[in-house]
């Protein structure tokens, strides 16, 4: 935690580098747009950005002596997204850096040409973004949550671990986002040995969703599973209220829903993605295309448990998972 504080104090000191950017009057600015996914006041955008700004700084690159950087929140939205990636290619950006699915799309439909480093992005080939991790080929790499499916079968295991009973297991996923149904058919797999069943559910609408929530936890016995989407981020909140209100123990891919009160995240470390895509934005900046640099898999997972929600839904955390959480909220 005394990191990302860090990382959050390093931010607030960002506020005043526009202004002091003005008053040096430097000769020449390279200019770097940032376009994050979530909300200018999430505490993990705030982590995410504060990382990438001190991954930066220690590559030699100071915003008023040598660089600009523009940055944009997209909240999550589909029509602010699009607004703050006509504002930024418009300013005439050498390089870009953006999170997440939604934003790489809204972001290559309107240039081929500006460089884009993205991170927290979910099958890059398979969204089209990239010809391949080893040659993307285009004007975007960056870094993946993972290069395989495998971590949705890891969330089942988890589930059952921490909450032995559960026989029914609802997935949360998104019907038109494609990254959801391979974490489905992963966690499909592995199903019959845990003797689970699983129940995908859709995340299209906030009330039909918590419509099919209250429905699925009518039956004894129920867990509950959150894809990787930008969906499912985006609606957060709303996953980690009914699985309290329906006492369904969850397992959540983000480290942020943990913080939240969910009950358990494991997944890829996000914020360290940041630190090392501004290494790539370095590169770009030294005269390296997108084109040449291999997409690369997170390094790093995380488990968080929130001991609080636990003891709400009356589980005990088995030691042996203790053991291994990275975080632990009480």
């Amino acid at each position: 935690m005394s990191n990302r504080r860090e990382f959050i104090t390093l931010l607030g000191g960002a506020a005043a580098w526009p202004l002091a950017a003005r008053a040096q009057q430097p000769q020449h600015l390279r200019r770097v747009g940032v376009l994050m996914n979530l909300a200018a006041d999430d505490l993990e955008g705030q982590a995410r950005q504060a990382a990438f700004l001190q991954g930066l700084q220690e590559a030699g690159w100071s915003v008023g002596r040598n660089l600009r950087i523009d940055i944009r929140w997209g909240n999550n939205d589909p029509d602010r997204i699009r607004k703050s990636v006509a504002e930024l290619v418009a300013t005439a950006p050498d390089v870009i850096l953006a999170a997440a699915n939604p934003v790489i799309a809204s972001l290559q439909a309107a240039t081929s040409t500006v460089p884009i480093v993205f991170a927290a992005v979910v099958d890059p080939i398979v969204a089209g973004f990239v010809a391949s991790l080893n040659q993307p080929g285009g004007n975007a790499t960056g870094f993946i949550t993972s290069i395989e499916h495998g971590i949705s079968a890891k969330w089942l295991e988890l589930l059952k671990d921490v909450a032995p009973r559960v026989k029914r297991v609802a997935v949360v996923f998104h019907p038109r986002n494609p990254s959801g149904q391979p974490q489905v058919a992963a966690m499909q797999a592995v199903a019959p040995s845990l003797a689970v069943g699983l129940t995908p559910i859709q995340l299209r609408d906030a009330g039909e969703f918590e419509r099919a929530i209250a429905a699925f936890a009518r039956a004894p016995d129920g867990g509950l599973i959150v894809t990787l989407l930008t969906e499912t981020i985006r609606h957060r909140e709303l996953i980690i209220t009914l699985a309290a209100r329906h006492r369904l123990p969850t397992v959540c891919p983000l480290r942020v829903f943990a913080i939240d009160g969910g009950l358990i995240s494991y997944g890829a470390d996000i914020v360290d993605q940041f630190r090392r895509a501004a290494g790539y934005v370095d590169r770009i900046l030294k005269g390296e295309k997108p084109a040449d640099l291999p997409v690369q898999a997170s390094t790093k997972f995380e488990l968080v448990i929130n001991l609080k929600t636990a003891k709400a839904l009356g589980l005990d955390i088995p030691a042996t998972v203790l053991a291994r959480a990275d975080e632990v909220i009480e």
